[in-house]
């Protein structure tokens, strides 16, 4: 088998404004360090546009018409759905090609044809609670994925591994009565979006939520996944581990204080692919997420796509 690479050039198209850190810029500082030939065994393709009814897996169909109904007719206008999180001409497109790199990527891992995967796709998604758009995300492109492993292919427990800085909020939001999906989080707290404490551990348990301090290293950041990210998943027993790939955690990055570096990132990768291979054959699939260092994002995901070929080889 193989790592599928999934992109699509419409995720260049989705601009949050000028100045903005959530910018294509990152996709096209991916796409770079994909192109040295030590990538070139990765299979490469590009996703289809998701249709409404596959994001009304994880959101409301009024909720959807909103977000479709907010991108502007004229190039150059910007519509808001919160502070943070704008709207252009691109970004109905970008979203649909986002959400349909997860749902590839997962017919990919469950067939077999692919053992593992990444999307690198804009907008991030990890922020998109179930009606409300926030975080630079419109539509949350890992859970939509999720419930279409569930849907679609039968999987009966669907893991979501969060390493971005900042917490998943919106991943917590739509797996939170579920007890079938599982969703577990490192991010800096305090940080936005103000989530993840501790205590906060879904309707059933479903939730493992590590916070890390302003500071915090590689050593902090491994510890927390050994004592309490790891563990919680291996009880959990996934058929299917999907990672939220956010790189915002590294030392570089200008929107947090975290101090990883790309070593520890390719680290959480190996632990991860390691119990994929031990509880559902490997099947691990990686959607990007934050990192607005250009340089420290794609050394990241480098290290982070290097090893989900080690594993998909």
């Amino acid at each position: 088998m193989s790592t599928l690479y999934l992109t699509h050039p419409a995720c260049l198209e989705h601009s949050n404004g000028p100045g903005h850190p959530e910018r294509p810029d990152r996709l096209r500082a991916v796409e770079k360090v994909l192109s040295h030939e030590l990538f070139q065994p990765l299979v490469r393709g590009e996703p289809r546009a998701a249709a409404e009814t596959d994001i009304a897996l994880a959101h409301p169909v009024a909720y959807i018409s909103q977000v479709r109904d907010s991108a502007p007719a004229e190039e150059g206008d910007y519509n808001h759905l919160d502070p943070d999180t704008a709207m252009s001409v691109g970004s109905w497109n970008a979203a649909l090609r986002a959400v349909g790199a997860g749902l590839d990527a997962v017919d990919a891992v469950i067939a077999g044809t692919a053992k593992n995967a990444f999307c690198a796709v804009r907008p991030c998604g990890h922020h998109a609670e179930s009606s409300r758009a926030m975080g630079f995300c419109l539509f949350n492109n890992i859970a939509i994925a999720a419930h279409y492993a569930r849907a679609k292919h039968g999987a009966e427990r669907v893991a979501v591994v969060d390493f971005d800085v900042h917490h998943g909020n919106g991943t917590q939001d739509i797996f939170w009565k579920h007890k079938d999906l599982f969703f577990a989080s490192t991010h800096q707290m305090p940080l936005y979006p103000g989530t993840g404490a501790l205590s906060e551990r879904g309707a059933h348990g479903n939730i493992a939520n590590a916070p890390l301090s302003p500071g915090d290293d590689g050593v902090h950041f491994r510890e927390a996944m050994e004592s309490r990210i790891l563990p919680a998943l291996n009880h959990f027993g996934p058929d299917l581990i999907l990672i939220s790939a956010g790189f915002d955690a590294h030392r570089d990055d200008p929107l947090a204080n975290l101090q990883l570096v790309e070593q520890d990132f390719a680290w959480a990768t190996r632990k991860l692919c390691e119990m994929a291979d031990a509880r559902c054959r490997g099947r691990v699939v990686s959607m990007l997420e934050g990192g607005y260092n250009l340089r420290a994002l794609a050394g990241s995901v480098a290290v982070h796509v290097r090893t989900l070929m080690e594993y998909g080889s």
